[in-house]
C-alpha cells in the first residue's frame, strides 16, 4: 500500500477529487467525469429500490440534481447533466456567447461557476478566477492554478505566487495595484500543462475578462501563457522581454512575456532576466 501511495504521488496525485470515495471501477471503461445516464428516482422501469441503489452507488447523483440550469441551454428533464467536456468547437461557441453577456467581473465569475465546457472542472476543487484589483493598469496572466491555488480558489498563492508578490514589490506594486489570473481557471490534474482544447474553452472568458479589467499592459507569465496570449509558437526565452500588441475588443494593448516564478524558484540564476523584464514594465507604466 505504501508503494502504491508513493507511486501515485510520483504521478502527480496530491489531492482527492471529492470528499467521498467513489468506486470508479464499478463503471467499467467509462472515465471519471464522462457522461452517465442516471436512472430517475422511483423509475417504474427499474423500481424504487434500483433507483435508490444507484444513488448509493454514486453519491454524486443527489448533488448533481441540485445544480443550476445548464448555461449552454440543455433542457432540464430532472436528470443531472454530468460534468463532461464538450467538443472543442461547441465549448468555445457556447463560452463566447456566455462571456459576451457578462457586463461585470461578478457576472463573468458566476457564468464560469456554471460553465461545463472545460473538462478540468470535473477534477478541480475550486474555480480560480482572479486576485488583486478588479480594474488595474497591469494585468498578469499565468498558465493554470496549482495545488495551493486549487485549495484557496485564487491564482498565484503558492510559493510561486509569493515570489511574484516580491517581484511586484520590487517595482513598487502590491496586490491592490494589479489584476492576476490564468489562461485556464481550474487546476489540471498533476499540474500538467493545459491542453489546447482546455485553453480554447476558457479563452472567451479570458478575452472578456481583459476587456472588463481594461489594463494598460498585459504580462504573460511563463511559456504556455505567452504562447496562448500572444498567439505565437516560440519558446519563452525567445519571447520574454519583447513588447507586442494584443487585441481586446476595440483596443490594442501592449503585452510582454516574462519567466514564470515557479521556473525562477528552480533556476535562481534566471532572476536577472526577470528583473530586466520588470524594469521594462515599470518604465512602460
Amino acid at each position: 500500500m505504501l508503494s502504491l501511495l508513493n507511486w501515485l504521488q510520483a504521478m502527480g496525485v496530491d489531492a482527492a477529487v471529492d470528499d467521498t470515495a467513489h468506486d470508479w471501477l464499478s463503471r467499467g471503461n467509462e472515465a471519471p467525469g464522462a457522461a452517465f445516464a442516471w436512472p430517475e428516482r422511483g423509475d417504474p422501469a427499474l423500481g424504487a429500490k434500483a433507483s435508490s441503489d444507484a444513488v448509493r452507488a454514486d453519491p454524486r447523483q443527489s448533488t448533481l440534481r441540485s445544480r443550476p440550469a445548464d448555461p449552454l441551454g440543455a433542457s432540464d428533464t430532472g436528470r443531472p447533466r454530468a460534468v463532461t467536456p464538450l467538443g472543442a468547437s461547441e465549448a468555445e461557441t457556447g463560452a463566447r456567447r456566455i462571456a459576451r453577456a457578462a457586463n461585470t467581473l461578478q457576472e463573468l465569475e458566476a457564468a464560469l461557476q456554471t460553465f461545463d465546457g472545460c473538462g478540468l472542472k470535473a477534477t478541480a476543487t475550486k474555480l480560480c478566477f482572479y486576485r488583486g484589483a478588479p480594474a488595474s493598469d497591469l494585468m498578469i496572466i499565468g498558465e493554470a492554478p496549482g495545488r495551493d491555488e486549487d485549495l484557496a480558489g485564487k491564482p498565484f498563492v503558492g510559493r510561486g505566487g509569493q515570489l511574484l508578490d516580491k517581484m511586484l514589490a520590487a517595482i513598487g506594486l502590491t496586490e491592490a495595484d494589479v489584476h492576476i489570473t490564468n489562461v485556464v481557471y481550474w487546476r489540471p490534474p498533476g499540474n500538467r500543462t493545459p491542453t489546447p482544447q482546455e485553453t480554447l474553452a476558457c479563452r472567451p472568458f479570458l478575452e472578456r475578462q481583459i476587456e472588463l479589467v481594461s489594463p494598460k499592459i498585459v504580462v504573460a507569465v511563463g511559456g504556455s501563457a505567452a504562447k496562448e496570449i500572444l498567439g505565437v509558437t516560440e519558446g519563452i526565452m525567445r519571447l520574454r522581454g519583447k513588447w507586442r500588441e494584443i487585441t481586446a475588443g476595440d483596443r490594442k494593448i501592449p503585452a510582454i512575456a516574462t519567466l514564470h516564478p515557479a521556473y525562477l524558484l528552480r533556476t535562481p540564476a534566471a532572476k536577472q532576466l526577470a528583473w530586466m523584464d520588470l524594469l521594462q514594465i515599470r518604465a512602460k507604466l
